[in-house]
């Protein structure tokens, strides 16, 4: 198991039991005691636990695990996008994209396919987009959000005030019938939204486990979503309430 997955394996359990220990995660993840010691370092130094005698404690809260330790559902992701890429028809001529891993799991895709112009607030999908001969790449410019590799703010958001798109893919970390799109951060949110606006369509991508949940700041209501792709764990009663407020929900 590489160091990435690892240190993603720990934090999961950090956020289910709040405490691990060095021996416990050794035998877990079939490695070495030195090593967890070493990976249970890289994290507190990156203040995402603190460590103890023996193991580590949470922090107070993980409200949003940095994008690059998000490595669970790969597959359910990867149907997600792969149902997201046949929206992007012979019709469709410009997208946008948001971060998120769904939505660069979609955008590996489309850099295989025709010419196409594609905004995005993501570094790493511009870094993924930028050398493919397809792709026509505009990215946003904006302040640096770690966690997620997006561009955000006022900047970000007067970029995308004078543009206008086919479909926009949105990733999100909550979608509710009542509460609409969410996300952790409020600044994202507002720059989520300001790319909402550009498009002719709307397209939500999110996993079962976001489906019926809120995060802490709304994107846009959800009669500003025209279509959510999910996978086939998310609630059915919530993927009810859904498709009676009027989006159309496909489950990849």
């Amino acid at each position: 198991m590489r160091q990435e997955q690892r240190l993603a394996a720990i934090l999961g359990q950090l956020a289910d039991t709040g405490s691990v220990t060095v021996t416990g995660l050794a035998e877990t993840l079939d490695t070495s005691v030195a090593s967890i010691r070493r990976d249970l370092q890289a994290l507190e130094e990156q203040k995402l636990l603190k460590r103890t005698h023996g193991g580590a404690v949470a922090v107070e809260v993980i409200y949003e695990l940095p994008l690059r330790y998000r490595v669970g559902q790969q597959e359910e992701k990867r149907q997600i996008a792969g149902a997201a890429a046949r929206f992007v028809t012979e019709a469709v001529h410009s997208v946008g994209l948001n971060g998120g891993t769904t939505t660069t799991e979609l955008a590996r895709l489309l850099a295989t396919t025709r010419s196409l112009k594609v905004v995005t607030n993501a570094l790493n999908i511009a870094s993924d987009l930028c050398s493919r001969p397809t792709i026509d790449l505009v990215v946003t410019g904006g302040g640096v959000r770690p966690e997620s590799y997006e561009l955000v703010g006022p900047i970000a958001d007067r970029a995308l005030a004078g543009i206008s798109l086919d479909v926009v893919f949105l990733g999100v970390d909550g979608i509710d019938a009542r509460a609409g799109i969410t996300t952790h951060d409020e600044v994202e949110a507002q720059t989520d939204n300001c790319l909402l606006r550009t498009a002719a369509r709307v397209v939500v991508l999110a996993d079962g486990s976001k489906v019926g949940k809120r995060a802490f700041s709304r994107i846009a209501a959800i009669a500003d979503v025209h279509v959510l792709i999910t996978d086939s764990s998310a609630n059915a009663e919530e993927l009810d309430r859904l498709r009676a407020a009027g989006v159309e929900v496909v489950v990849a």
